[in-house]
């Protein structure tokens, strides 16, 4: 446990400096190749626990320990250590064992027994600690305060639910190859294989307990992808239709693009301003056995790439502060800044305005987002509509006129189709 233990503190305070929990996780495991699957899986899960709950940590480690603790390390080494001990099965004895291993790689004696009295006294004053650091907002909720207030303005009647339900283990969906076969038919190939599930509106399965891909039939055959049910709505609200020339326009990492092939036969051109994250774009085609033109390239900056003839559809799946798939990426949470959602705002409004001018007559353009926060969402698209009189929002949208909150069957999603008059 003492190398799972200190791998995730070193992951943790990667992230709280300022790189993506999968970014580091990729790294962790590339440093240290020996670890078991069963490790890198332990490891996974004390980073996304301790992120999941990291408001209420830190309340509570700033109790025990009110002079800052200046070391990354060390601090996160804490952080995780709480974690274990509160959400775990670990046994007591072993955290606390364990983190003082840890500690003596960070410091020397005095280190050790600073990580020791810490642990010690959260057990001794358990109670008392916890009511005291739920008393606020970010300790109780495990968020921004400045998130928490923008949820308030945005959902003064749901926001509570919404901030529960993000700090929640999201459910793993899956999405079977229509040209493979039936969700029914696959629905059997599970209960075959000792694997429950449920089928949802629409066709997405739901697996009662997560599965390593691996185990998934026909996985590595292209017969079925794991895809939240909330995003397997877009290739069906597009209206897709063989020989139809369609344009992904941030299509990283291809679950949408593969999605929108496998029920048409499209023309299809799937666009990603990032080269590394478009390889899986590739990857996830070539095991599917789907093919279309990938290009990297900013789709904003359409004289690099388009070759002026009109799109029939065009699905704009925006870069955005991903505020609705937190529950599966804790670590958004803590990476983003006021700030950045009207900088992610601005980037969307920047897409919009340059797709719309590929996008051909009685054409339509589907505007996506993870994200909830009304600024990246209807607000972009009624600006948008009242500057093009040639735009009309089109209605008969899933949730609430596009937003779908998340909850036990999906992530957080907002969709918006217009169409070219």
């Amino acid at each position: 446990m003492r190398k799972i233990q200190c791998i995730a503190a070193q992951t943790v305070a990667a992230v709280l400096a300022g790189t993506s929990l999968n970014h580091t996780l990729e790294t962790a495991w590339k440093r240290a190749q020996a670890l078991t699957r069963a490790e890198r899986g332990a490891i996974q899960d004390l980073c996304y626990g301790t992120l999941r709950h990291l408001g209420r940590l830190r309340a509570v480690l700033s109790l025990l320990a009110p002079r800052p603790v200046e070391n990354p390390q060390l601090h996160t080494l804490l952080l995780v250590a709480l974690y274990q001990l509160e959400y775990s099965d670990a046994a007591p004895y072993a955290v606390v064992d364990h983190a003082v291993e840890c500690a003596a790689q960070i410091g020397g004696r005095h280190v050790k027994a600073f990580v020791n009295a810490v642990l010690r006294n959260f057990q001794r004053g358990r109670v008392v600690l916890l009511k005291e650091a739920d008393s606020t907002d970010a300790g109780y909720y495990s968020y921004p305060a400045w998130w928490i207030e923008r949820l308030r303005r945005d959902f003064p009647s749901e926001a509570q639910d919404i901030l529960e339900t993000g700090n929640a283990h999201p459910p793993m969906t899956l999405r079977v190859n229509r040209r493979r076969g039936t969700p029914q038919e696959y629905l059997h190939e599970l209960e075959r294989a000792g694997l429950g599930a449920r089928m949802l509106d629409g066709g997405a399965l739901t697996l009662l307990r997560p599965v390593p891909v691996e185990q998934l039939p026909g996985f590595g055959q292209g017969v079925v992808s794991i895809q939240d049910a909330g995003a397997q709505l877009a290739a069906r609200l597009l209206d897709l239709s063989h020989g139809m020339r369609v344009l992904d326009a941030c299509a990283a990492p291809g679950g949408k693009t593969a999605h929108m092939l496998e029920l048409a036969d499209l023309e299809m051109t799937a666009l990603d301003v990032d080269p590394t994250r478009l390889k899986r774009v590739s990857s996830n085609l070539g095991r599917l056995g789907l093919s279309a033109r990938v290009a990297c390239a900013d789709a904003a900056a359409t004289e690099t790439w388009w070759d002026s003839g009109p799109y029939d559809r065009v699905l704009l799946d925006a870069p955005c502060s991903a505020s609705g798939v937190v529950r599966r990426h804790p670590d958004i949470k803590w990476l983003r800044q006021p700030g950045d959602v009207r900088r992610f705002a601005e980037q969307q409004q920047r897409l919009l305005e340059a797709l719309w001018k590929v996008l051909g007559r009685n054409g339509k353009l589907l505007y996506v987002t993870c994200s909830i926060f009304m600024e990246e969402n209807q607000e972009r698209i009624g600006g948008f509509a009242a500057r093009h009189p040639d735009a009309r929002i089109l209605g008969a949208m899933p949730g609430r006129d596009g937003l779908l909150l998340p909850d036990n069957e999906h992530d957080g999603f907002y969709y918006a189709l217009l169409q070219k008059n």
